[in-house]
């Protein structure tokens, strides 16, 4: 599979200039909604009560001073130029940060996984020199505390966007609706504003189970209208009132400010931060375009529109000094176009509000796949776009927090102050996270990363710190709200872990599965019975208890285990894992089904038929390799000795070269690269679940289809009994076996441990999704079995 197909464009194209135009075009809607709306509040939340707009004008300078330079350093240096280089095989955020530092240095602390999804043809990384010996690398490698305080910093940085997901809906779509205020009487906007706000709010949650494609298609002629509005009134007033406003672009203008204004202008920096807003968008959303296309619609019209917009707004407030005058955006809107000039505010404000929303759905998603999140119902909004999707209970409770939020605050300078907040802690996650890339990931010298650390850094600590001065005046509700799902979601990971090593640590060995017979009275059913575990080798503990309680099980038996890979896709050819599980005639199986943290997964109809599907493949491929096991070209590899129950294999539909080995039985083996050809199944190779232990060596098999001569032979004949089994359960019908986990601290925990496994995670565990929902396990097919984990 090409990679470059897992990206929105085409390898082929990517270079033309009509691609890149028209994604640049498509991206404004989605990428630039929140970041082009920020003129509405900037100048309101800098001006609300920390300094004042004086005769000298000052500090409107300083204040545009601060604002282009931040812009330009920011969004433009930072992001456009470095950061967007740091995406994963085209995908870009927090945890693709995350997952390719995890990739270049054994930093996870996810317990499941394997050597070979290393083979993956999406697990590329960057060669490093011939001797890579980085301090920086061997020492976050070494020690286990710096695991989970990446881990955690990780966290905070998707806390903080799903705060941002909040507060940002919250404050867009108040700041347009209260332009208003400059065409009714002071007793009539102030009952105005609020119902509108929240009608407008309740309205543009209620359609989020439609998807963003449905009504996508008008969401970038109205960035675009919006950004040629405000550049446009930007000109007009640069002209009209004061044509010398170019002249505060010098950074002589924020020394002035800060030596005028000093600790109040310090403070109002938390307003002037707010001109960032959605910057980080332009990274997460790296997956649904190209870079060139996020690069180049950026550079070449939405920086110059917001520059000149900002300007405008400056260049009027230097002729207008009135202490009754409110400083807003509205207030330089020549009152002619006041009321289309407010439509399309609100309009633009509300595809600001979708993306960042619709954001927020995508990076629980991927918190969830990677163990991270408790289980929510995931809806895929667009069967052709991918990544869309949409949550029910997350947009119900935001809708709720977002109209709260506006009732509570009722004005722009607490929600700016939390919002700017959440903001710059996200980026200076960022800063830190493409640091560690830049040194573990890229082979850069140290002393790079540390001059871009700091460089940034410093810039977005001085923003931090005037937002933090604002705590009591809304700056406490991003850092409440992250504290508490920070809380849940290293809860949530901890027990994940914990749940893993308690079921490795007591799975049941393979000779206890294949001594089960009618001799004890098990007696095997028609059908076939899917187990589903979170272990990629072993028989589970909750397979044991159910044959213990029920002394019966199917006739085809397949331990299925459904895990994320650090990658953001995993191609459909490299997605099943398959392999026996004991001799074939015991009719068991193992199977590995691999999804990347952007994966959509497949529904249960679609995922019985492909995993019937892949089996019969690999029942055909195993029996062939079996038959000729002794055709060897390169090396004289004996296989005979090998089980073929021990063996794990990736049956897909393209050729790739990865590594062979065993799941189980502890065994040293050999590591061989194997590619083989037969009409069926194109592509096959064995891979490594333990680190291999001796040097790889090849061997190739060429195998001819012989139909009439395997009819004939006993081979054929096994094979064919083999698949006839596997058909026949199938008609039989198929039942989903899944644990249904308590968790429980084992004696002598500290009190800590006890609350939080005994009371935190297993309240969790009751009010969220349960695996057969996250699976889609349809409820007539489902069998449950109790567990209990001591941990």
């Amino acid at each position: 599979m090409d990679l470059e197909s897992r990206k929105c464009w085409d390898t082929s194209k990517k270079d033309s200039w009509k691609t890149v135009m028209l994604l640049a075009y498509q991206s404004l809607g989605v990428v630039y909604g929140d970041l082009s709306i920020s003129p509405l509040y900037v100048y309101t939340s800098t001006f609300a009560e920390d300094i004042e707009h004086s005769e000298t004008n000052e500090e409107i300078f300083g204040a545009l001073s601060f604002v282009f330079w931040t812009l330009t350093l920011v969004p433009l240096f930072k992001y456009v130029f470095v950061v967007l280089r740091a995406d994963d095989n085209g995908e870009g955020g927090t945890f693709a940060l995350y997952s390719l530092i995890c990739r270049h240095a054994k930093v996870s602390l996810l317990p499941n996984r394997q050597h070979a999804d290393e083979a993956l043809s999406t697990y590329k990384m960057e060669e490093p020199p011939e001797k890579d010996t980085s301090r920086v690398k061997m020492v976050l490698e070494k020690y286990k505390g710096l695991h989970t305080a990446l881990l955690i910093v990780v966290l905070l940085g998707t806390c903080m966007v799903i705060g941002d997901g909040l507060l940002t809906p919250a404050i867009s779509v108040f700041s347009a609706v209260s332009g208003l205020e400059v065409s009714m009487s002071k007793k009539h906007h102030q009952y105005a504003v609020i119902p509108i706000t929240c009608f407008i709010l309740v309205c543009l949650f209620a359609l989020q189970h439609y998807g963003t494609h449905r009504v996508g298609f008008l969401f970038a002629p109205i960035v675009l209208a919006w950004l040629l509005c405000i550049s446009t009134l930007g000109l007009y007033n640069i002209f009209k009132w004061n044509p010398h406003v170019y002249k505060a672009l010098s950074p002589y203008y924020m020394f002035k400010f800060l030596k005028k204004t000093r600790i109040s202008g310090w403070m109002s920096l938390g307003g002037i931060l707010l001109c960032i807003t959605g910057s980080e968008a332009m990274f997460a959303d790296l997956g649904h375009f190209s870079y060139m296309a996020i690069q180049t619609a950026f550079t070449f019209l939405v920086y110059p529109a917001l520059i000149l917009g900002y300007m405008g707004q400056a260049a009027y407030l230097s002729h207008h000094h009135d202490s009754d005058l409110q400083i807003s955006f509205y207030v330089s809107v020549p009152e002619s176009v006041r009321w289309p000039v407010l439509i399309l505010a609100i309009l633009a404000s509300v595809v600001g509000s979708q993306a960042i929303i619709s954001g927020t759905f995508s990076i629980i998603n991927q918190s969830q796949s990677l163990g991270c999140f408790p289980r929510v119902k995931v809806v895929h909004t667009s069967d052709k776009i991918h990544g869309q999707v949409y949550i029910p209970e997350i947009n119900w409770l935001l809708m709720i927090l977002c109209i709260a939020v506006t009732i509570g605050f009722r004005d722009t300078k607490h929600m700016g102050n939390a919002s700017g907040l959440a903001v710059m802690t996200v980026m200076l996650v960022t800063t830190c996270l493409t640091s560690l890339v830049i040194v573990v990931c890229w082979h850069k010298p140290p002393i790079v990363a540390l001059c871009f650390l700091l460089f940034f850094g410093s810039i977005e600590l001085l923003y931090f710190s005037a937002s933090l001065t604002k705590f009591c005046e809304g700056a406490w509700l991003p850092i409440l709200l992250a504290l508490f799902l920070m809380i849940i979601m290293f809860l949530w990971h901890y027990a994940t872990i914990r749940k893993y090593e308690y079921d490795l640590h007591n799975k049941v060995s393979l000779d206890w599965l294949l001594a089960l017979g009618p001799s004890l009275g098990i007696a095997r059913v028609p059908g076939i019975g899917l187990v589903f575990t979170d272990l990629t080798a072993g028989i589970p503990a909750n397979f044991s208890r159910f044959v213990t309680n029920l002394p019966a099980y199917h006739r085809i038996l397949v331990f299925v285990c459904v895990k994320s890979v650090p990658v953001p896709h995993v191609p459909a050819a490299e997605r099943y894992l398959v392999g026996r599980v004991g001799p074939s005639a015991h009719r068991s199986y193992r199977c590995i089904v691999r999804y990347g943290y952007r994966d959509v997964h497949q529904d249960v109809d679609s995922f019985e038929s492909e995993l019937v599907a892949r089996l019969a493949d690999f029942i055909q491929y195993d029996w062939y390799r079996s038959r000729r096991s002794s055709m060897s070209v390169e090396d004289d590899v004996s296989n005979s000795n090998e089980s073929s129950s021990h063996r794990l294999t990736v049956i897909g539909t393209t050729g790739f070269s990865i590594q062979p080995g065993y799941e189980s039985g502890g065994e040293s083996v050999q590591q061989a690269s194997v590619s083989v050809g037969f009409p069926t199944v194109q592509s096959v190779s064995d891979v490594i679940e333990m680190e291999p232990t001796v040097s790889e060596r090849r061997v190739r098999f060429a195998i001819d289809y012989e139909p009439e001569s395997d009819a004939r032979s006993e081979v054929g004949v096994q094979m064919q009994e083999e698949l006839e089994d596997l058909y026949a359960a199938q008609e039989a019908g198929i039942a989903f076996i899944l644990g249904h986990s308590h968790v429980r601290a084992k004696q002598g925990s500290s009190v800590l441990k006890k609350l939080a496994l005994n009371y935190g995670y297993n309240f969790l565990r009751r009010n969220c999704r349960g695996p057969d929902v996250a699976l889609k396990v349809p409820p007539v097919s489902l069998l449950e079995v109790g567990m209990v984990y001591i941990v």
